[in-house]
């Protein structure tokens, strides 16, 4: 019906930013981006952020999100190759973020683990749980927004606390 509130698309869509969010803090940690500024650059943006009042760990992965592709990016374009070609076009995108990583000299594989995971579990929630891709990619926009486009200061002291509770 014309004017009716789509309330289970906004709550799929809010759900694929947590599994999102989760894909990608946890894979980037797993990685130990905070540990430290792993490419160029990132370490430049996390003596900023901790600068303007940041956790400098947090900022170091920050740091790593924007200079380099991490898993982040490997989420975002795996809900991408999954909308447009299924479980290869996931794998196609972690082709892709594979490639990135080499131009960057990045020598971490969290960028392409977290494209190959989040491949599995978006095919596996769309084709099992009522997802759609579509709702991953709203999702994982939502998600990368917590982190860069709200608070650099809050969001780098968030993922310094997570980075903690790891080591």
């Amino acid at each position: 019906m014309a004017g009716e509130i789509p309330y289970a698309e906004i709550f799929h869509i809010f759900a694929a930013a947590v599994v999102c969010f989760v894909i990608y803090v946890s894979t980037d940690l797993l990685f130990r981006l905070p540990e430290k500024g792993g490419v160029r650059g990132a370490d430049a943006i996390g003596k900023s952020i901790e600068s303007a009042g940041g956790d400098l760990n947090g900022g170091f992965m920050m740091g790593n999100i924007v200079c380099s592709p991490d898993a982040s990016a490997g989420t975002l374009l795996a809900a991408c190759g999954v909308y447009t070609f299924g479980i290869a076009g996931g794998l196609v995108a972690a082709v892709l973020v594979f490639i990135g990583n080499r131009i960057c000299y990045d020598k971490g594989y969290a960028g392409t683990t977290g494209a190959i995971v989040a491949t599995f579990v978006i095919y596996a929630l769309s084709e099992y749980a009522g997802f759609s891709p579509e709702q991953f990619i709203a999702g994982m926009v939502i998600a990368i927004l917590v982190i860069q486009g709200i608070s650099q200061k809050y969001a780098s002291r968030l993922l310094g606390a997570l980075w903690r509770i790891r080591s």
